[in-house]
């Protein structure tokens, strides 16, 4: 039988844009029942090839203009998934039943289906543009016949199948990389073949390997890229001082972490007359070393960043310049460009001026030493510092105005707890602890976000292509959402035309502080915010309510500054004509594209292995009880974050005292019908650790007691430690339609969007 897509297509073009039933298609091509099977291998065979769209109730169509919205697909491990829009528009909801045989990680399109009321959209995969893995890392089961690899990410929900010959020397229960030799179709399962045996999964090396491999994190240099930077001179030359300006004669130092080894940043100031005080922000010229289409370039750009883990960094560029020659290490001569900014009082800038330049730090201080001279006034290192103290102390006070005026202007300062990770020397975890943020960091981190902010603007009033930094305002349906669950708590937010400022967020933040609902409020309110990312249009920075925003600070460890650095020093020396300007416009958006999903790499490779250490630090906390705050909700339970250790686990509804839940979606509540007992994002709840599962990633916690939350509650608020507040002193109405019971298990749950959660 041969049917031609064409005659297809046409068929389904003459029908006006109306589904086509598979009974109507076999009449309209004259196929008897005996053919049907033959027929329908065919349709599907189209479908599959994105040609055609298949709808419920075999119904056919073809792909819309919509069909056209591209993005990867991130698969939930209950088996639904979205799609988050390579333009960075609203994510997309796909049915489990729509997936087809894709799996996370794949680049697909799809078609928008439908809208609801509040903006979510839901959508079908009709095409795959590009498989998201063509390896992965898992646990090896040896089989009589055929093997298998069960896959490290339990969003895949697929194993691979190992045929005989093609396991090598793995043995059973190890870990390894299994390159998928053909894909999942319709009645055939995944196949591969191992091509790297890890080790055995409880090594902390393996560990580490695995998210390597996982995420495909290129972790080794090649050799001609080491050659590359083994080329390079390991001190300044002669030649390299032409046409820079010497800032040798000024105090200028480096302010980083006690663990850090490259620092691309260091600072100077000087007081001026009128109050006014001027900053010299000085940023390793790595641009002077890695020239474009260069190995070391090209693997830069590959990279796109450095990778943090607890015990490691996996840099962007060779050791010989990260850690060498573009490191600004202290007393010697080093090759910079600078940022030069004068402010005022009020912390207003009143010029810039950007330059090369080399400097010589004279000093390599840590956030800890600062502190301790500036906030402590540590005798000794007062006396230690003391050349640098009234510098320091300068930083401080402009530190301060560049915040107080940031903050006036309504940038959103999210002021929440971070963990780190302590090890051994053999890579066990020995505790986890709140990661300090002093006055140290806030005076670089305003150094840096003004720095940012005067190139980003230099380089827009030129009207130059380049790359920005930009975050997006938020989906109108999620300010909605904030809007309802804020108004419970006696809060309003003003928004203008379905958009809303940056500082009234803030506004809100500060009217929270140090109330019960505080933490809740930013919790909430952090979810609303779209992801920041790198882009060749300009649509502003809304967190930091910043007009114009880029990343300049860091090209050691992020590709997008050594890009901003080659166009600022072309705009400079006056080289961009018309040629420059069209290949800046024609490459800027892609590498905008790839350096920001390489960024989303990396942050889910340094989040997966600090969720390994906390899931191995939590093993021997079986049975014990910690407090903790709830942190997301969902109609199968809430998610409970500890206090002390910031380890995330779940409540089941099951483990819950026996009520009929409803789950209160916008209010992120779940509220016993009978007992009227509340459990909310933010409150604080005293739970005991009930199972740790490394092979899920998982902590499992129940309540204490039952009796350890509030008292229920009939009307009003519950008390200041646990505020169960009602919307406007009434309860919401419950339905049965959507009630959870606990001590039931509920199967309806396992594929429900209302129950859906992604962090």
């Amino acid at each position: 039988m041969k049917i031609k897509k064409e005659a297809v297509v046409k068929l389904l073009k003459n029908n006006a844009g109306v589904p086509m039933e598979f009974r109507e298609m076999m009449q309209a091509f004259g196929i008897s029942k005996a053919e049907r099977p033959k027929f329908k291998a065919i349709i599907d065979g189209f479908v599959d090839e994105g040609a055609l769209l298949r709808l419920r109730g075999r119904l056919f169509i073809l792909p819309t203009s919509d069909a056209g919205l591209a993005g990867k697909l991130s698969v939930h491990r209950d088996g639904y998934g979205f799609v988050m829009p390579e333009d960075g528009g609203e994510d997309v909801f796909i049915p489990a039943r729509y997936l087809r045989e894709n799996m996370h990680g794949d680049r697909v399109q799809v078609q928008i289906v439908a809208k609801k009321r509040d903006g979510k959209q839901e959508g079908r995969i009709v095409k795959t543009l590009e498989r998201g893995f063509s390896k992965l890392v898992g646990r090896f089961e040896k089989g009589a016949k055929v093997s298998r690899v069960i896959p490290d990410e339990v969003r895949i929900g697929k194993d691979i199948i190992i045929p005989a010959k093609a396991a090598g020397k793995a043995t059973n229960g190890q870990v390894v990389v299994a390159e998928i030799t053909s894909y999942a179709g319709a009645g055939r399962s995944m196949e591969g073949r191992i091509v790297e045996v890890l080790g055995w999964p409880d090594e902390p090396e393996v560990e580490v390997q695995t998210i390597i491999r996982k995420h495909d994190l290129p972790d080794v240099f090649p050799p001609s890229v080491l050659k590359a930077a083994r080329a390079v001179p390991e001190t300044i030359q002669d030649s390299d001082h032409e046409g820079r300006t010497d800032l040798r004669g000024q105090l200028t130092v480096t302010i980083d972490g006690e663990t850090a080894k490259d620092f691309d940043d260091a600072v100077a100031v000087k007081k001026e007359g009128k109050g006014a005080i001027r900053l010299w922000v000085s940023i390793a010229d790595v641009s002077h070393y890695v020239k474009p289409g260069s190995p070391l370039d090209k693997e830069a750009y590959l990279r796109g960043t450095s990778v943090y883990f607890p015990d490691r960094c996996i840099p962007m560029l060779p050791e010989e310049l990260s850690n060498g020659i573009c490191s600004l290490n202290p007393q010697v001569d080093r090759l910079t460009m600078t940022a030069e900014m004068l402010f005022d009082g009020s912390g207003t800038m009143l010029e810039a001026a950007f330059y090369p330049s080399v400097i010589r730090s004279v000093a390599r201080l840590t956030y800890t030493k600062v502190k301790q001279i500036v906030v402590d006034n540590d005798a000794e290192l007062v006396k230690e510092y003391a050349e640098l103290v009234p510098e320091l102390k300068t930083m401080e006070e402009l530190a301060l105005r560049l915040m107080a005026k940031r903050r006036k202007r309504g940038s959103i300062d999210f002021d929440l707890p971070e963990p780190e990770i302590l090890l051994d020397l053999t890579g066990g975890i020995t505790a986890i602890i709140r990661a300090e943020r002093n006055l140290a960091h806030k005076i670089i981190e305003e150094f840096m976000l003004a720095a940012n902010e005067a190139v980003a603007s230099h380089i827009e009033e030129r009207e130059l292509p380049f790359l920005y930094r930009i975050h997006e305002t938020p989906e109108f349906a999620k300010l909605q959402d904030f809007k309802e669950f804020i108004f419970n708590f006696g809060y309003e937010l003003r928004l203008q035309e379905e958009k809303v400022s940056p500082g009234e967020f803030q506004r809100i933040l500060d009217q929270a502080q140090g109330k019960p609902e505080e933490r809740m409020i930013n919790e909430v309110l952090l979810r609303c915010m779209k992801q920041a990312r790198y882009s060749a249009e300009n649509v502003g920075h809304f967190g930091l309510a910043a007009a114009s925003y880029t990343h300049f600070t860091s090209p050691i460890r992020r590709y997008p500054d050594l890009v901003v650095h080659r166009i600022l020093k072309k705009q400079l020396a006056k080289k961009i004509g018309e040629k420059e300007r069209e290949n800046l416009a024609s490459t800027l958006p892609e590498t905008g594209l790839h350096t920001s999903k390489r960024e989303r790499v990396a942050m889910e490779a340094e989040r997966e292995i600090v969720e390994l250490k906390k899931m191995q630090y939590m093993q021997d906390k079986v049975g014990e009880e910690f407090d903790g705050i709830i942190t997301g909700v969902a109609s199968f339970g809430f998610f409970v974050e500890l206090v002390e250790i910031f380890v995330e686990g779940m409540v089941h509804i099951s483990t819950l005292k026996q009520d009929f839940y409803e789950y209160v979606e916008k209010q992120h509540a779940l509220i016993g019908e009978r007992s009227r007992t509340i459990y909310r994002i933010g409150d604080p709840v005293r739970i005991r650790v009930a199972a740790v599962s490394l092979e899920k990633k998982q902590v499992e916690f129940v309540l204490a007691r039952h009796d350890e939350r509030a008292a229920p509650v009939a009307e009003g608020y519950g008390g200041d430690e646990f505020p169960k507040i009602p919307v406007r002193g009434k309860w919401p109405k419950v339905e049965r339609k959507e009630d959870r019971r606990s001590g039931e298990k509920d199967r309806r749950e396992s594929g429900s969007k209302k129950g859906r959660r992604r962090k």
